[in-house]
């Protein structure tokens, strides 16, 4: 068994006023866990390799699928020793008692013998086309732009619990903007706005409140959007898949902004 790793170090450029300077940054982990129900996928979530077995154990009582401990009868990792993949038999009685659940799959595999980062990435990149070159922007505009998202956001003033994400066109004039609870949502709904307005032809900047992970690099990529740029590092996995699709994807650090990939869309003056 190999499993992944936790966090890897990428090489960033750390731009600001004043000039660049490259130095390494180390981003969390991030890879897709398969957890397969009496030899059935249920479902896939991304997570940071480790502690696959309780992961999966915690999983099932959240969903329902266990009340005790007890109720599973056999846990562990597949067949093929894959750190990805985690089996769980449960015990006669409680499978008598769950018919419904166990039918109620949140996500059914592509594949029979499951999923990896390796095959979810060439999926992905069958969907997904890299960014085109030619849109850049001044280092500075950047920071407005950031600053604008913030100034959009009336719910997190009041409750400090929801994410943002703000779209621009090639103007860095607002196309869209979306609050949510959820940060895939806020993306989805701004996005939407655009793509509803037809304006989503224009979009060439995004900002985000959240971390950026794989699955908002994958919106962004089905956008067209050239440019993420997030209030915090973006995952591993994230990094890599923007530099396969051409992405810049860059976020602020003191007095600096830091990008992990793409730099040639950001004007240093």
């Amino acid at each position: 068994m190999s499993p992944g790793k936790k966090t890897q170090f990428y090489q960033s450029l750390w731009c600001e006023e004043g000039g660049c300077h490259t130095d390494s940054i180390e981003l969390i982990g991030e890879e897709p866990f398969l957890i397969r129900i009496e030899d059935e996928p249920y479902s896939v979530v991304m997570r940071t390799p480790g502690d696959e077995l309780l992961h999966a154990a915690g999983f099932c009582l959240g969903e329902g699928i266990v009340d005790s401990i007890d109720d599973i009868k056999t846990i562990g990792y597949d067949k093929d020793l894959d750190s990805n993949v985690v089996d769980i038999w449960l015990t006669p009685e409680r499978r008598k008692k769950i018919p419904h659940l166990l039918k109620r799959k949140s996500y059914v595999s592509q594949t029979s013998c499951g999923i990896c980062g390796k095959k979810l990435i060439e999926d992905l990149n069958q969907i997904l086309t890299p960014a085109k070159n030619g849109f850049e922007v001044e280092l500075s505009r950047v920071f407005d732009c950031i600053n604008k998202l913030s100034k959009n956001q009336k719910y997190y003033q009041r409750t400090r619990g929801s994410h943002a994400a703000l779209i621009f066109d090639h103007n860095l004039e607002v196309i869209s903007f979306a609050e949510d609870v959820g940060r895939h949502n806020a993306l989805d709904k701004a996005i939407g706005k655009a793509f509803v307005s037809k304006t989503l032809s224009n979009a060439s900047l995004l900002v985000l409140s959240s971390r950026i992970s794989y699955e908002l690099v994958q919106k962004a990529a089905r956008a067209h959007l050239p440019i993420m740029i997030s209030n915090s590092r973006p995952t591993a996995l994230a990094a890599q898949m923007g530099q396969n699709l051409n992405m810049t994807l860059a976020f602020p650090g003191k007095d600096a902004l830091i990008i992990v990939c793409g730099e040639n869309r950001i004007k240093r003056v």
